[in-house]
């Protein structure tokens, strides 16, 4: 299923690329945006040119990310530099505003798909991941602080029109990566509940992650209970839900957004 979902997003990538972006040399973010830029300028072809690129990302990812996470990349970089080859350049909007929008939102929804699904679509993605896993800070806004420098090249050699439209592709792409790729978003779990101890031992079974418990009683039963705290990312609510159901299904279970975490914290 992951492999089905890498090759659909790598689809989608290719499809903004050749169909929105390139035609009025919009570059997109990352590694894939210098092959557009040097396709544009040089005469390789810009599927070779990202293969190319991406080599040694993919050798750091394997260092960096493990295993499943290069296996899943290097699939997407062979898939998108096929698309890119064989799907042919075509213009399909007059408006390069229009083409901005949806090359840019289309991009997007490829490289979040990828992302939330184990891999990363090669480049860039592969040091954004590594720099978020280490910080606070979300992928996508990792990718659009990073590709300041494709702007200044697409200005430089284009012009500062096509430039402006570059950064403004770029930015709908961060925001929309960070719309479907949330694992940096982190979520405090609240279990109000009169299992605790059966459900503290499955927790920690199945979820790497540390719980902290308090004891409590009902205000209007006054009976005994014990409230659990967890710190997760939003991946993880819907295994923990099932495992709290399934000891208590009346447990009382409060979710709220988390502003910052400081301490030690899981980030893979």
């Amino acid at each position: 299923m992951k492999n089905i979902i890498v090759i659909l997003g790598s689809l989608i990538i290719a499809f903004s690329f050749n169909f929105f972006l390139v035609p009025y040399h919009i570059l997109s973010s990352g590694i894939s945006g210098i092959a557009i830029l040097l396709g544009l300028i040089t005469p390789f072809d810009t599927g070779i040119l990202n293969f190319v690129l991406n080599i040694p990302l993919i050798i750091l990812s394997y260092y960096k990310l493990g295993k499943e996470i290069t296996t899943n990349t290097l699939l997407c970089v062979i898939s998108l530099s096929i698309f890119l080859y064989v799907l042919p350049v075509v213009q399909v909007a007059d408006n390069i505003l229009l083409s901005t929008l949806f090359g840019g939102a289309l991009c997007g929804i490829g490289i979040g798909l990828i992302l939330k699904y184990s891999g990363s679509s090669g480049g860039l993605d592969i040091v954004a991941i590594i720099v978020s896993r280490v910080s606070n800070v979300s992928v996508g806004l990792i990718l659009t602080g990073m590709n300041g420098i494709i702007v200044l090249i697409s200005g430089a050699i284009f012009d500062w029109n096509i430039a402006l439209y570059t950064l403004l592709s770029i930015y709908i792409s961060g925001r929309i990566i960070d719309k479907i790729h949330t694992s940096h978003i982190k979520l405090t779990m609240q279990i109000v509940t009169t299992k605790g101890e059966p459900i503290r031992k499955e927790l920690l079974q199945s979820i790497y992650r540390g719980i902290t418990i308090t004891d409590g009683y009902g205000g209007y039963t006054l009976e005994k209970k014990q409230v659990l705290m967890m710190v997760v990312t939003r991946y993880e609510t819907m295994q923990i839900k099932e495992i709290v159901r399934k000891h208590d299904a009346k447990a009382f279970i409060n979710v709220y957004e988390t502003v910052e975490v400081d301490g030690a914290f899981a980030k893979n």
